[in-house]
């Protein structure tokens, strides 16, 4: 690594949760303490090297924006040591450094002076700020009514002019339009090679992947992961399927399930097109007939990307109270637009009532296919205990494009080998 920028060593962060707001109780000092302590982070060592690009994701609360608040110097550590060369720029959040009163105008020049600028470098970088920002029929509005958007696009206009040696982003990408967020990308990219070191905090991970060649995962105060991006990527997708408790009443209990590559082994790095098996294991509280599931691919945005169901109307097997059943779901995962998704299931009966839904499946980021846009068949396929129960099909010319339009075929779309069952009649 080159000579590092940013230093941090054995650096945490403790905040005083108050347990009880009273007034009684803030006269009086009765009883046991009435703060805790929260620890925001926990011994934090990182170092980043000049012109490097470093990606900072993880779930909320995680601490990620403690993280970026200490290397901009508005928090100080606990305990450590924390040491950052040259000239920071932070972009911490919306309307962070901009008094309210005043217009655009006037907190470009504020902002600009607090990051290091003179008044007559500022003047001479205006009329760029205000075009990047494409603020110019607000410039002189004074900000307290400006949109979330309109902050962040005239905050990041101001940093990134300022030619900083560091460039802290945080959530950027979280407001504005696609045509700006455009905009920020293309401008870090110079930034990058111009050999400005950045820290860049994003739920936004098809933007990570973009733009950073090591990212960092941080979980409950900790730094779970410090390396290669898809790997990161792929580690933050393990913490978020961690299971959350299940109803203790539902008649359908979920007890395994994992997403396997063609290989058979854990999916991690997941690339378009490939094939994948998500696999679940289940026990049946109660008795059902003819069992069915409802496989989903959800976006990060909570949008539909894809939906399989499996045959509805038929008793095609009873599962007696305890019975274990093996659902596979068999896909490929050929999302051209690319992105972060998401895997759900609905466990029903045959006439597709529905006795579980499980939202706690994996998540895997899919590499964008450049030039392609937009979910796009799976080519997607269910078996349950080793019986095919999907017998929807795409009819296709291999290596071109759709022939005709979905149809409905009798039997089994694709035959699967026989898998081990559990002890259903």
């Amino acid at each position: 690594m080159t000579a590092a920028v940013i230093d941090l060593a054995g650096v945490s962060k403790r905040y005083w949760k108050i347990k009880e707001r009273s007034l009684l109780r803030s006269l009086v000092p009765i009883g046991g303490p009435n703060r805790s302590e929260l620890w925001a982070l926990r011994d934090i060592d990182l170092r980043i090297g000049k012109g490097e690009t470093v990606g900072i994701i993880g779930q909320n609360g995680a601490g990620k924006s403690t993280l970026l608040r200490l290397l901009a110097g508005v928090s100080q550590p606990t305990a450590g040591t924390l040491a950052i060369r040259g000239r920071i720029a932070p972009l911490l959040s919306v309307g962070v450094g901009f008094h309210l009163e005043m217009t655009g105008r006037e907190n470009v020049f504020v902002n600009g002076m607090l990051l290091g600028l003179g008044r007559s470098e500022i003047k001479a970088r205006f009329d760029e700020i205000v075009a990047f920002a494409g603020l110019a029929d607000f410039i002189d509005t004074p900000v307290k009514f400006y949109s979330s958007g309109m902050f962040m696009r005239l905050g990041f206009s101001v940093a990134v002019q300022v030619e900083p040696d560091v460039l802290l982003v945080d959530e950027v990408l979280a407001v504005g339009d696609v045509a700006f967020q455009m905009r920020c990308l293309n401008r870090m990219r110079d930034l990058q090679r111009a050999g400005t070191t950045i820290v860049f905090v994003s739920h936004h991970l098809h933007a990570i992947h973009l733009l950073c060649p090591r990212t960092v995962v941080v979980h409950h105060g900790r730094i779970d992961f410090d390396g290669a991006t898809e790997a990161g990527i792929a580690r933050y997708h393990q913490l978020l399927s961690t299971p959350d408790d299940q109803d203790p009443d539902a008649p359908v209990q979920v007890l395994h399930r994992e997403l396997l590559n063609g290989a058979g082994t854990a999916a991690e790095d997941v690339e378009q097109s490939q094939e994948l098996t998500y696999v679940l294991r289940v026990r049946f509280v109660e008795p059902v007939e003819g069992p069915g599931v409802n496989f989903r691919v959800v976006s990060e945005d909570g949008s539909l990307a894809y939906s399989m169901q499996t045959v509805i109307g038929e008793r095609w097997r009873r599962y007696d109270a305890g019975d274990e059943a093996e659902v596979r779901v068999r896909f490929r995962p050929r999302l051209g637009g690319g992105g972060t998704f998401h895997l759900s299931v609905d466990i029903t009966d045959h006439v597709a009532t529905i006795l579980a839904t499980d939202l706690d499946g994996p998540s895997f980021y899919v590499p964008p296919l450049y030039g392609v846009g937009g979910p796009a068949d799976l080519e997607c396929s269910i078996a349950l205990d080793g019986a095919p129960r999907t017998n929807f099909t795409w009819n296709r010319i291999e290596g071109g494009p759709i022939a005709e339009l979905p149809a409905i075929v009798d039997g089994p779309a694709t035959e699967l080998p026989a898998l081990e069952g559990g002890s259903g009649r």
